[in-house]
């Protein structure tokens, strides 16, 4: 899902454990954002939060969340998303853990949300369905988590580009037509008559050219809300995301939305980038765009140091200021090579393959939760319905994956029979 460029730079060993010892006091990068759009259903909603804080120990920690939701067949479930997702991410993630804890919790908790605010969602007996791209930023560390066609790519700043979505367009993704066809269900293009067909690749029963997103309680339980979900690092040199709706990405690809903008402020940067979309193919869908950069933080000026007495003869030329040709090479600043770091990945829909692997907190917790029917759970009882499969999004039986989050809690999923 990412390409890269090959890195052959060469830090001495003396900066690599400087920067080992001091790693805890890098500072937290500035994260500034802009965005822009144009509307043609009025179904495209965002959310924009920034320095959202947490409490960890006796200190606070911030976060900043950045959403993209475009609805289609009504825009209730993008508002009701909206609205909830972010809420029950965070239920999701028991309130006593560190900063690192917090960060390795989030991509089960990001997959406790989705499940929790679709099937609540569901209640609401609204036919409406969304696609969701969801960004989570702490310190250097990007997390998203996307269902459906709107995507997240990432600029590093040495130019490297990183898709930190994936595409759930039954039209370009074998995987999840393989998946929907081997649980019973069919693909296949609208049907003219006469045996032509037309249009994009569809999930049938439904219609839907999505196989995965949020509501569409119409469309059977083959259209699954379990995001794909994926967790990078950032160098301290930063980067540039650029979170957009398909109406972007129908018209460019990812090299040049970030060749068009390059250089420019976030705000330019999300405006010009729409303005690219409709000169290529013209406002066909609601367009929306937002630019977020993820910086170093500014460092003041230092001060000027005092003036120093006059040092004649050898200890004048003892202390004289060395030029920068006299430096040698060790003492030269040495900047971090830009490395994104890949730290999760996850693109299963197979709820019981997502959570499989084993959580690093769950030998923390005595009791679990769910989510949905509140009931509290033993370890020994959460394992073995683990291993029921997943059934698909069954919309009237209660036999459905849920997951179990809030507190105290660990994400896992089981089956409730």
């Amino acid at each position: 899902m990412s390409t890269k460029s090959e890195h052959h730079q060469t830090v001495p060993l003396s900066v690599l454990l400087k920067r080992e010892l001091a790693n805890e006091k890098i500072e937290n990068p500035d994260i500034i954002h802009g965005q822009a759009s144009q509307s043609k259903k009025g179904e495209d909603f965002t959310l924009l939060k920034t320095e959202c804080q947490r409490a960890i120990g006796d200190g606070v920690t911030t976060f900043s969340v950045y959403g993209l939701f475009d609805g289609h067949n009504g825009s209730a479930a993008a508002i009701y998303t909206k609205e909830n997702l972010l809420k029950n991410v965070l239920n999701a993630i028991p309130s006593d853990l560190n900063r690192d804890e917090w960060i390795a919790a989030l991509p089960r908790a990001l997959v406790a949300g989705f499940v929790k605010t679709d099937k609540d969602f569901q209640e609401k007996a609204q036919t409406s369905g969304t696609t969701v791209t969801f960004v989570i930023i702490e310190g250097w560390v990007v997390t998203v988590a996307s269902v459906g066609d709107s995507r997240c790519i990432l600029e590093s700043a040495e130019g490297d580009i990183y898709y930190l979505s994936a595409d759930h367009r039954l039209e370009c993704n074998e995987e999840e037509r393989d998946r929907i066809t081997a649980s019973g269900g069919e693909v296949g293009r609208l049907n003219a008559g006469g045996g032509a067909e037309i249009g994009p690749l569809r999930c049938w029963p439904g219609g839907l050219c999505l196989s995965r997103s949020i509501g569409d309680m119409d469309v059977g339980e083959f259209i699954v809300p379990v995001p794909y979900v994926k967790q990078v690092k950032l160098s301290t040199a930063g980067g540039r995301l650029v979170i957009s709706s398909d109406g972007v990405w129908d018209a460019l690809s990812a090299e040049t939305a970030l060749d068009c903008c390059r250089g420019m402020p976030v705000e330019a940067a999300a405006a010009q980038i729409v303005k690219e979309s409709l000169s290529a193919k013209g406002l066909r869908d609601d367009t929306t765009c937002i630019v977020v950069d993820i910086l170093p933080q500014e460092k003041p000026p230092a001060p000027l140091p005092p003036p120093k007495k006059q040092v004649k003869g050898v200890l004048k030329s003892m202390f004289r200021r060395k030029t920068p040709e006299s430096s040698s090479h060790n003492e030269k600043q040495y900047v971090e090579p830009d490395v994104v770091e890949e730290m999760f990945e996850e693109g299963s829909a197979m709820l019981s393959e997502r959570l499989d692997t084993k959580y690093p907190l769950c030998n923390m917790f005595k009791l679990f939760m769910c989510a949905v029917c509140q009931v509290e759970v033993k370890p020994e009882d959460v394992a073995r319905r683990r291993k029921k499969p997943w059934k698909g999004k069954d919309r009237q039986e209660i036999d459905m994956v849920v997951t179990v989050i809030s507190q105290p809690s660990v994400v896992f999923a089981f089956s409730v029979t």
